[in-house]
This record gives structure tokens, C-alpha cells and sequence, in this order.
């Protein structure tokens, strides 16, 4: 993430400075270690974000000399973000077996929470304020 958003409307996203084969090195010596790092990713992520404009969005962006508008740089950038949570989380649930707590609807727990959301009025708001 560091490489991709540091300066990325005036750089490649692939940076000289990155050890891409270093980064599957187990390194981290603490959990704290990998959380302040995880939290640099994406705080860096989200400082390029918010420092966007509107005028920015179809900019020509690089990644591996492969132009990108900055709209389809994000869009491929944050379906890549998801394909790596979702190996984190198999490798969880493999590590934690049947203490696995599930991140979204327990199986056999469907129907039950169908009826409670379709017994509510249709609303419009985000997915995660009844969290």
C-alpha cells in the first residue's frame, strides 16, 4: 500500500524502494508490529483519498507503466485489498477450526436473521450503522 499511494499522481505506483519478496518474510515480531504497520498501509491509502479532487479522477496514473485513470487504479486496487483480507481470513478460520467466530452471518443463522432485517420498513443508510 505504501508503494501504491505515496506519491501516486506523480509516481509509479511500483516504487524502487520496495522489497516486494521481502514482504512474504515472516518479520514481524509482535502483533502490535504488524498492526502499526497494517495501519500505515492504510492510513497512507486514505490520506491519498481524501487529498483527492474531482478533477483527479480521470487523471492518468501509472502502475508498472500500465496507465490507469485514477478510478480504475482504486477500483482495481481496493478488489486486490479484498482478495488478501479474504486470505487472511481462510488462514484464521483454518488456524481457529470450530472457535472460529464468524465475520458476518454464523452458518444456519440465515433465516433467522432474514426475518428479524425483512420484519423492518425498507430504509436507506449504511450497511454498518446497526453495528
Amino acid at each position: 500500500m505504501l508503494s501504491r499511494w505515496t506519491n501516486f499522481l506523480t509516481e509509479d505506483g511500483e516504487k524502487e524502494w520496495r522489497q516486494r519478496d521481502l514482504e512474504f518474510e515472516a518479520t514481524f515480531t509482535s502483533k502490535e508490529e504488524l498492526n502499526v504497520n497494517w495501519n500505515k498501509g492504510w492510513f497512507c491509502l486514505f490520506e491519498a483519498l481524501e487529498s483527492l479532487k474531482v478533477s483527479d479522477l480521470e487523471r492518468i496514473i501509472y502502475i508498472r507503466n500500465h496507465g490507469h485513470t485514477v478510478i480504475e487504479a482504486v477500483n482495481r486496487q481496493l478488489m486486490h485489498y479484498g482478495y488478501h483480507v479474504g486470505q487472511i481470513v481462510f488462514i484464521g478460520k483454518l488456524i481457529r477450526g470450530v472457535q472460529w467466530q464468524s465475520l458476518s452471518i454464523p452458518k444456519g443463522q440465515s433465516k433467522s436473521y432474514n426475518e428479524k432485517k425483512f420484519s423492518k420498513e425498507k430504509t436507506r443508510k449504511h450497511f454498518t450503522d446497526d453495528l
